[in-house]
């Protein structure tokens, strides 16, 4: 049985929409830089013809499978349907990649060498190390500030919460309760960090280079930043509210007139 040594059977899941002049190039470096690990294509239907690019690619190569979805339903259901489809068919490990080549698979052995001490790792453009090409200033300083609130409203020590580049071992998935989380976009990732945390899981940033897409549209959108905003916020008060209410079960009615 294949697999990477220290981590076991590895599955990346790529999701697709509208990525058919980048799957083929992605998959290609992916299978050459990890050769040991497996592909799984999620694709949403896409118009452009990827389900059926991916379809040809898993046709040439054992490694590479296709979970074909029945329309646009998000990045975080995509990823959501992969991680269920990897714990189905066995796998250690689960890794998320982009398909639009942002995210390098030739430095995915440095996340699978971190991953053999660790439940959780992060591919990070924002840790020591860390950097990013081609982005504007401006999207720079939203990723960053992003973070930054992130960090601070839910007190997590991650320097990029929502970045993509990532692997979780499967058991750390399962105690994560992957399966119930329902957003989307830059907020399923922070969701998951947030999870994560929460459960006291070991998470690890290992440092990249995220460079822009060269070919398709980004799907990024001021509703996918408006979701990850608002709802860092919401569990903020929602972590609050419970820290109020243990205070209270320990200290009674004191708790009121605390800060």
């Amino acid at each position: 049985m294949t697999g990477y040594p220290g981590v076991g059977r590895v599955l990346v899941v790529i999701p697709t929409y509208n990525e058919a002049d980048n799957v083929v190039v992605i998959t290609e470096r992916l299978r050459q830089a990890v050769p040991s690990v497996e592909v799984l294509i999620a694709d949403d239907n896409s118009p452009d013809g990827t389900g059926a690019v991916a379809d040809r690619l898993a046709a040439a190569d054992e490694f590479v499978h296709v979970l074909h979805r029945p329309g646009k339903q998000g990045l975080g259901a995509a990823y959501v349907a992969g991680f269920g489809w990897a714990r189905d068919h066995g796998y250690d490990a689960v890794a998320e990649m982009d398909a639009d080549g942002s995210h390098a698979p030739e430095e995915l052995p440095r996340l699978l060498d971190a991953a053999r001490d660790a439940d959780v790792v992060i591919g990070s453009r924002w840790t020591s190390g860390g950097e990013v090409v081609n982005w504007p200033w401006r999207r720079q300083l939203l990723s960053r500030g992003g973070n930054l609130y992130t960090r601070l409203a839910l007190g997590m020590p991650m320097s990029d919460a929502t970045g993509g580049y990532r692997i979780y071992r499967l058991p750390a998935l399962d105690k994560m309760d992957f399966e119930s989380v329902a957003s989307q976009g830059y907020s399923f990732q922070v969701e998951l960090s947030w999870r994560a945390h929460r459960a006291g899981l070991r998470t690890v940033e290992v440092p990249i280079t995220f460079a822009e897409r060269e070919h398709g549209a980004s799907k990024m959108s001021p509703l996918i930043i408006a979701e990850a905003l608002w709802r860092v916020t919401l569990w903020c008060l929602q972590e609050r509210r419970v820290g109020l209410g243990r205070r209270r079960a320990l200290f009674g009615d004191s708790t009121s007139r605390w800060p």
